[in-house]
């Protein structure tokens, strides 16, 4: 206590000593002086103290001093031994020339690439196909992003006549360009009409529909930019064009939805080893969310290595160049492609507080219009088709941005333009290690908000079925439940988007489930009327139809993609909110239009599905006489049914195989004997 006492007396003194002789002084010194007097009694009252206590304290301070000493002694200036000269020599060598280094080390990495490539090529080019065309595309944009990095002055200088001379025309031009696209579509149509059936008439019909609506309760209707609009819907149909109608897009996303099939299936290792040989027993918990936690993982590294940047980047430029929405929004787009609907903000994070209300809302939308690919994994799990779920992954980001610009269309100025030197934002992660680690953490809250979700709502969703079935028992209906109700109010909808009429019962009941729950329970729905209709069976049982037609369930597919449901306005508005609390009031005010449009969305891009969906390009022969054996399906002048049969024919002539991985039955020979009409051998 009394060693206390001292120290506070002296203290005192010497706060008022520095009040009292501050005028002409320098306080500064003299404190720095009273500090050190301060220290120095300190110290001794704190060696009284220690040799009171013990020797203990003694030693350690006397083995301080003398580590203090030897540390002195080695900053001590010594002679270099030879080799350490040689050591330091190499190095200050490497730092002058570290870039040619780099240019030499990655020369060679790439001739031994290119080397590999050729003797791949050169042994069997078929097998060797895949790895040459991305070597090609690779090539091609290194070179792409060294020409603009270096030249892009030049290149803008050269394109800047033909800019000036768009600008000048533009007021008459962008009028001929649509209406090019509008008599286009129409003469498509009616070639394809007079082709495929009048059904693709419907869902054109009904993209008209969507449109008309989303101008009717648009924000400010009046002030609609329309080359948004139509540029979006014009790379949705070019896009559908180049994937569902042409041979070599069909099989290009074909063989990707394969290959990402292929990769998912590599989480198994881990889940067999975490939850034992048995784990598909429990098929959601063990089969379908370790693929979430291994898409994540894969996904984080991506975005270490900066891949994921250019990508979403590249896709983002395109858009912002054929639809002339701003670069925050395009980028957004972009980037709900492949991360869900709270990541891909992340991209543009700096920029959101200066975002106009309608760029908000077309953030906000494109989040609600898309999935994630953590997320496509899992539906792919379920049996969906993942070649149209990659092509409504892709279709949707035009149609997010062309339905947010028709519900909310841009009445201010945009204050982050490409001058600005838009930057997106980089993986936080010092190695690759580091970013797989980080992206399996962040798994955890998604796979745990995925279960409990689905937890939560299936249990609701269990009472709310017993609730309406008691009700509807009073009045002698007990088939009333909460898919009935849905059923019945977007049983319209469904229909426009092209689904034949009498599967639009059940599309209807999928898009409530997408709509007031989420879009799992919709896909787990999907996946056990595709697994019916490929075990084959009745198609009826009680008057309740147990399957649908490939075409329906095409659309189907496209309509459910994306993340529009009450469960996730909740989750944006929490995450936007967080990311920038300055646009609080205007994040809650769009957040439901945004939900609005981002369901149009969806349907719009089910719709152009619809126009062009073939089903000979996928249906295997033996599905698509099955389901002509029910009358369920395809007219009888079809001409794929026509071409099945003809191979039919021909095959049981020549002895072959009926249908590689298909099986077949009596009732084919009698779809074929009715379609040709042929008095052949085979119908005798």
């Amino acid at each position: 206590m009394e060693l206390v006492e001292t120290n506070r007396d002296h203290s005192g003194v010497h706060n008022l000593a520095f009040q009292n002789d501050s005028d002409g002084v320098d306080v500064t010194n003299l404190k720095g002086i009273g500090d050190n007097s301060q220290r120095i009694k300190n110290s001794q009252n704190k060696k009284t103290v220690h040799t009171n206590q013990g020797d203990e304290y003694i030693n350690i301070e006397s083995d301080l001093h003398e580590n203090k000493r030897a540390s002195v002694d080695d900053e001590q200036p010594r002679l270099k031994g030879l080799l350490e000269k040689k050591y330091d020599e190499v190095c200050e060598f490497c730092k002058k020339h570290k870039t040619r280094i780099y240019y030499v080390v990655y020369g060679i990495l790439i001739t031994a690439y290119l080397a590999a490539v050729i003797a791949a090529c050169s042994l069997n080019f078929q097998r060797a196909l895949p790895l040459f065309v991305v070597t090609v595309l690779a090539i091609f944009f290194i070179c792409w992003d060294f020409l603009i990095l270096k030249y892009e002055d030049r290149i803008a200088g050269l394109f800047s006549p033909g800019d000036r001379y768009l600008k000048n025309q533009w007021f008459w031009l962008k009028w001929v360009l649509c209406a090019a696209l509008i008599i286009t579509i129409i003469c498509w149509l009616i070639v394809d009409t007079a082709k495929q059936g009048p059904r693709q008439l419907i869902s054109f019909g009904g993209l008209v529909m969507y449109v008309v609506l989303m101008l009717i309760f648009s924000k400010y209707p009046t002030r609609v930019a329309w080359r948004p609009v139509f540029s979006g819907i014009g790379m949705q149909f070019i896009l559908g064009v180049l994937i569902l109608r042409t041979k070599v897009g069909f099989n290009v996303f074909n063989w990707l939805g394969i290959q990402i099939q292929t990769f998912l299936e590599y989480s198994d290792t881990g889940a067999k080893f975490v939850f034992g040989d048995k784990y598909t027993d429990h098929f959601f918990a063990f089969k379908v969310l370790p693929i979430v936690v291994f898409f994540s993982t894969v996904m984080s590294m991506l975005y270490h290595v900066g891949f994921m940047q250019w990508l979403i980047g590249k896709v983002g430029w395109i858009m912002h160049i054929f639809m002339g929405t701003t670069p925050v929004e395009s980028l957004v787009a972009a980037g709900n492609i492949f991360v869900g609907q709270t990541e891909s903000p992340l991209l543009v994070r700096p920029y959101l507080p200066y975002i106009t209300k309608s760029e908000l809302h077309a953030v906000m939308t494109a989040g609600f219009s898309t999935i994630a690919g953590s997320v496509l994994g899992a539906y792919i799990s379920f049996g969906v088709s993942s070649s149209h779920l990659l092509t409504a992954s892709v279709m949707s980001a035009p149609a997010s941005l062309a339905a947010s610009k028709l519900f909310w269309p841009e009445t201010e100025k945009p204050l982050v333009t490409l001058r600005s030197g838009l930057q997106m934002a980089k993986s936080e992660s010092k190695n690759l290690l580091e970013a797989a680690s980080q992206g399996a953490s962040t798994s955890i809250r998604l796979v745990a908000n995925i279960a409990v979700n689905v937890i939560a709502f299936l249990a609701l969703l269990s009472f709310l079925d017993s609730g309406l079935s008691w009700v509807g028992s009073l009045f002698d209906y007990p088939q009333l439940n909460f898919e009935n109700i849905c059923a019945y109010v977007f049983m319209p909808f469904s229909f426009m988007m092209g689904v034949d009429w009498e599967d639009s019962f059940i599309v209807g009941g999928l898009l409530g489930y997408k709509t007031f729950f989420n879009e799992f329970l919709a896909y787990e729905r999907l996946s056990k009327l595709i697994q019916n209709r490929e075990k084959g069976g009745s198609m009826y049982i009680n008057g309740v139809k147990q399957y649908m037609t490939v075409r329906s369930e095409v659309i189907a597919t496209y309509a459910l993609c994306g993340f529009a449901n009450f469960g996730s306005l909740g989750l944006v508005i929490g995450g936007l909110t967080s990311i920038a609390p300055s646009k609080k009031k205007e994040i809650a005010d769009g957040a439901f239009r945004a939900m609005i449009a981002g369901t149009a969305a969806c349907f719009m891009t089910a719709c152009v599905a619809g126009m062009l969906t073939v089903p000979g390009l996928e249906v295997p022969c033996h599905i698509l006489l099955g389901n002509a054996s029910n009358l369920t399906d395809f007219p009888a002048n079809s001409t794929e049914l026509v071409k099945c049969c003809q191979h039919l024919f021909t095959s049981a002539n020549r002895s072959e195989e009926i249908f590689p991985g298909g099986n077949y039955s009596l009732n084919y020979w009698k779809v074929c004997c009715q379609i040709l009409g042929q008095p052949a051998f085979h119908c005798t």
